[in-house]
């Protein structure tokens, strides 16, 4: 398979070059019939090189959309093997019976499934991670999709933060694990044991593989930690309010030293993973505007003015709590004065 993936690393770089070539000289792109005849006979089977193609057209429509609306975008670049990291099966070529996978070339392919696959198998990508193959589906459900019947639950809001990962409008309080700072002498020892060898030895193969796995522990211990209280969550409460934040905002901001623990949180995917989760258990996870929640006093309404390292909401009405406990009283007001849905069926409420 590796050798596949090296054959679509090279087939990546000519459909590339050949594209730049006819803009620079005819002013317009090669169409995707005349890629797809391109990738005939090139070695690889036929469905994984025409998804190449796919992608390739995919990136760089992405690049001219994005540029009119003014964000920053990077054309598609030529890749080295280390950034060809998967076979995309989209239709064919691949058919799975209890654990054996079987896939075109390949044969048959010994797996360990996780869980059963509910539905009809649409596609198929084999993904190489940190010397690891993994074998990913997409399925399309085999029934039609069960009604919404909310739990029993109460209605909480959820304060994302670094201090505590996340504080409860009820008082519950949950540590921040901070995995990145566990693992971070470790990371840092194998970056420079990296950063002493020599270029593309094998030795430097060796400690490029170390700090690869060590990076994945990271990110598999915060991805356990998510779905573990994203799931604990969605079974406990009826509706779940939250920040609608705009991280890259955040890590824009002068405090440059807070941007590696807002990544170490992680808290975009934590918020994915609720909405995705909660109509399954009965929930709604409603998002709304973060602007004032800590500065708002959540008794009076008065604006008490705080800095970062302001802990604590003291207001002239008498009410002294937490900061973080009183911004999700305030979130959970939000999302409950006036407002129904869910993020999860695809409706982002802004109070």
């Amino acid at each position: 398979m590796r050798s596949h993936l090296w054959l679509s690393k090279e087939l990546w770089n000519e459909l590339l070059a050949h594209t730049k070539a006819m803009y620079r000289d005819y002013g317009h792109f090669a169409t995707k019939s005349s890629l797809r005849e391109m990738v005939k006979r090139c070695g690889l089977y036929s469905q994984v090189a025409q998804a190449l193609v796919d992608r390739l057209l995919d990136a760089i429509d992405r690049y001219f959309r994005l540029k009119a609306l003014g964000l920053k975008a990077g054309f598609p670049r030529f890749k080295s093997f280390s950034r060809m990291k998967s076979l995309q099966y989209p239709q064919s070529g691949f058919s799975l019976e209890g654990k054996k996978l079987e896939v075109s070339p390949f044969g048959s392919i010994s797996i360990k499934l996780h869980r059963a696959i509910e539905g009809r198998i649409k596609t198929l990508s084999l993904k190489l991670q940190s010397g690891k193959w993994f074998a990913i589906f997409v399925t399309s459900p085999s029934s039609e999709p069960k009604p919404f019947i909310p739990n029993n639950g109460a209605k909480v809001g959820l304060d994302l933060g670094l201090k505590s990962f996340a504080v409860l409008s009820d008082g519950t309080n949950i540590a921040n694990p901070r995995h990145l700072k566990k693992h971070e002498r470790k990371l840092i020892r194998n970056q420079q044991r990296l950063s002493k060898k020599h270029r593309w030895s094998r030795n430097w193969h060796k400690a490029k593989q170390m700090l690869a796995v060590n990076n994945e522990k990271v990110a598999n211990a915060r991805r356990d930690f998510h779905n573990k209280l994203s799931n604990k969550l969605i079974h406990e409460y009826s509706l779940i309010a939250v920040e609608d934040l705009h991280l890259k905002e955040l890590i824009m901001k002068p405090d440059q030293h807070l941007n590696k623990p807002i990544h170490d949180a992680g808290w975009s995917s934590f918020v994915a993973m609720l909405c995705s989760k909660a109509e399954s258990a009965g929930c709604r996870v409603i998002k709304v505007e973060p602007r004032g929640t800590t500065q708002v006093c959540s008794r009076c309404g008065r604006i008490v003015q705080k800095t970062l390292r302001d802990r604590w909401h003291c207001c002239s009405c008498g009410l002294s709590i937490d900061r973080d406990l009183n911004a999700s009283i305030n979130i959970l007001k939000r999302a409950t004065v006036g407002h129904t849905g869910s993020q999860a069926c695809g409706v982002v409420l802004n109070g």
